[in-house]
């Protein structure tokens, strides 16, 4: 199966509800919802209050990306804002394990996610211990980024290690994915495809969260 997970990054930030149930009537089943502090990447977007009160909205999967320093500090909180899944930088923390242990026994499903500039081999000591691996296809921070090339190459390889540890999880890519060369992404891996800003674009969103799911289709989604 192949998903589509709009990033609300992208949306109308004084019309978030109105976005969110946009694409959820077309058939959208995942919400990313990212969390910047200002600290791990050059950049503020939203905090706990805003991601309670979307959860109220969200009739599907809210998709949780911690792009904060010390993430651990506050997983208890997201889980109360309810996350369903919590995804955090292996960059961002000292003790990865620990808090990947920490968000299953919370009850939510627990992600890792690596920068451009990180190989793929960092993952090896908690590829068995994850639900869900992110790819960033862009430098996190800021949406509208042109998609990074190498990150194909990252796709396969994590593709390839996850076959070779026999596990069946979400690979999700994020950064600069358009309707363009969302199938080269596919074939390199990718099961769960983020999507901001060519998803939302006011009037035109509903028919572009839609064609991305038509073409899933035609990947067997």
């Amino acid at each position: 199966m192949i998903h589509l997970d709009p990033s609300i990054l992208a949306a109308d930030f004084a019309n978030l509800e109105r976005d969110i149930r946009c694409v959820q009537e077309v058939g959208v089943e995942y919400i990313h919802v990212d969390v910047m502090d200002g600290q791990f990447v050059p950049n503020i977007s939203i905090g706990l209050p805003v991601v309670k009160s979307l959860r109220k909205h969200i009739t599907g999967v809210m998709d949780v990306h911690l792009m904060i320093e010390e993430p651990e500090r506050f997983l208890e909180d997201f889980k109360e804002a309810g996350a369903d899944i919590l995804t955090v930088h292996l960059e961002a923390t000292h003790h990865i394990h620990r808090t990947i242990q920490r968000i299953h026994d919370l009850g939510m499903k627990a992600g890792i996610s690596i920068n451009p500039g990180t190989p793929v081999s960092a993952l090896e000591a908690i590829i068995n211990d994850v639900d869900l691996v992110l790819i960033m296809s862009v430098n996190p921070g800021f949406g509208g980024q042109k998609f990074i090339p190498y990150s194909l190459e990252k796709l396969r390889q994590v593709k390839a290690m996850l076959n070779k540890a026999r596990r069946d999880i979400l690979i999700q890519v994020d950064g600069g994915a358009t309707l363009d060369n969302v199938q080269t992404l596919i074939d390199a891996g990718a099961n769960l495809i983020v999507a901001g800003s060519s998803v939302f674009e006011g009037e035109k969103t509903a028919a572009n969260a839609k064609a991305f799911l038509e073409l899933f289709k035609g990947c067997g989604a």
